[in-house]
C-alpha cells in the first residue's frame, strides 16, 4: 500500500513536469513564431521597385569567404633642406570566414590561419554594413611589421620592421546615404540581402573619419641611413558625395551577372596632423584639397536558383599635407573571393 502511495505521486510528478515543459515549449516555439513574423515582415516590406531589385525567395544564405587586406604608408618632404621619401607596406593579412544570414539578419564567424601558427603578429578588425539606403565600414589596425625604403638625397636604404622599432594603428571608417535606393541596391552587390535585376545607378552622400598614430623608435636598415625616433598623429574627419553603378548585362537572364563599382570622394572638413622627430614638432600644413576616395567594386555571378559567387573590394587612399615640408599618404584595402547557397 505504501509503495503504492510513492508510485501515484511518482506519476503525478512526472505528469505535472511533462505538462510544464509542454507549455514552457509551447511559449517558445510562439516566440520564435513571432519573431520570425517580424523578421519576414520587415524583410519583405522593402520600399523597392521590384522591375530593378527583388529579395531572394529562401529565408536562410550561407557564406564562405576569403579575405585579404593590406595598407601602405608614403610619406615625402624636406627636412633641414633635404628632400626625403618613405614607402612602407604592413604585411598582409588572410582569413577565412564563414557567414550566415537570416532574413537579412546576418552573422559571421572569420579565422586566420597565419595568426594561429604565431606566423602573423599584427592585430586587425573589420566591420562591414551594407544597407538598402545607409551602410559603412569600420576598420582598426595595429601593425608592427613593415617592409619598404627609405631615401634622403637619392641615398635609398632598405626597412624590415619588428615589434620594437615601429608601430602604426589606423581607425577609419566611412559611411554611404543612397538616393536612389529603390533601384540601385549595394547589398546586392556585397551582403547578397537583395538581387539586381536590371541596371542603375545612383548618386551617393559619403562621410569619413580617420584616427592614426605612428611611432618610430630605433629603427635601421640595411644602409647608411639612420631613421630617428618619431611620432605621428593624425585625425581627420571628412564629407563628400560621389556615385556608384551596378551593371547588369542585358545578356544575362535577369541577373545572373552584376557588375558593381562606386567612387566617392570626401573633402577634408577637420584635420589635425603633426609630426615629432626627436625634440621638432611639426605640423602639417594645410594643403587643397585634400580627402579621402573611396572605391568599391564587385563582381557576382548568381549559379542556378540558389547559389552565387563572386568578388567584392574595397579601397581607400587619402593624402595629408604638402610635399613642401609633410606629406603623408595612406592607401588600405580589402577583398574576398567567396561562394554562397541560399536555402
Amino acid at each position: 500500500m505504501e509503495n503504492s502511495k510513492y508510485l501515484v505521486l511518482a506519476v503525478i510528478s512526472m505528469a505535472v513536469m511533462l505538462t510544464s515543459q509542454a507549455v514552457n515549449a509551447q511559449k517558445v516555439f510562439q516566440i520564435n513564431r513571432f519573431v520570425d513574423s517580424v523578421l519576414t515582415l520587415r524583410y519583405w516590406r522593402a520600399d523597392i521597385d521590384t522591375n530593378y531589385i527583388t529579395r531572394p525567395h529562401t529565408k536562410w544564405t550561407l557564406v564562405g569567404r576569403i579575405n585579404m587586406s593590406g595598407s601602405r604608408i608614403h610619406a615625402l618632404g624636406v627636412d633641414e633642406g633635404r628632400e626625403f621619401e618613405s614607402k612602407l607596406k604592413a604585411d598582409y593579412k588572410k582569413t577565412v570566414s564563414i557567414g550566415v544570414s537570416y532574413l537579412g539578419m546576418s552573422l559571421n564567424l572569420s579565422l586566420n590561419p597565419a595568426k594561429l601558427l604565431g606566423k602573423y603578429n599584427d592585430y586587425e578588425l573589420g566591420i562591414h554594413s551594407y544597407g538598402k539606403r545607409f551602410g559603412y565600414d569600420i576598420s582598426y589596425q595595429d601593425a608592427h611589421n613593415f617592409k619598404g625604403w627609405h631615401e634622403v638625397e637619392g641615398a635609398r636604404q632598405d626597412i624590415t620592421t619588428s615589434d620594437d622599432m615601429f608601430r602604426l594603428r589606423t581607425l577609419g571608417m566611412n559611411a554611404y546615404y543612397v538616393f536612389n535606393s529603390r533601384r540601385f541596391s549595394y547589398p546586392a552587390a556585397f551582403a547578397h540581402s537583395y538581387l539586381q535585376r536590371q541596371s542603375a545607378g545612383s548618386f551617393l552622400l559619403a562621410v569619413s573619419a580617420q584616427w592614426q598614430n605612428g611611432e618610430i623608435s630605433n629603427v635601421n636598415g640595411k644602409g647608411s641611413i639612420d631613421i630617428p625616433s618619431a611620432d605621428f598623429k593624425m585625425t581627420n574627419i571628412g564629407i563628400g558625395a560621389g556615385y556608384g553603378y551596378n551593371y547588369v548585362p542585358k545578356s544575362s537572364h535577369r541577373g545572373d551577372w552584376l557588375i558593381h563599382f562606386s567612387v566617392l570622394p570626401t573633402l577634408l572638413v577637420y584635420t589635425n596632423s603633426s609630426i615629432t622627430i626627436g625634440e621638432t614638432d611639426t605640423r602639417l600644413e594645410r594643403h587643397f584639397p585634400e580627402g579621402l576616395i573611396t572605391m568599391r567594386g564587385a563582381i557576382v555571378r548568381q549559379i542556378g536558383r540558389n547559389k552565387f559567387a563572386g568578388l567584392s573590394g574595397v579601397y581607400d587612399i587619402n593624402s595629408i599635407g604638402h610635399s613642401d615640408k609633410m606629406n603623408i599618404r595612406n592607401q588600405k584595402w580589402f577583398a574576398r573571393l567567396y561562394f554562397g547557397i541560399r536555402l
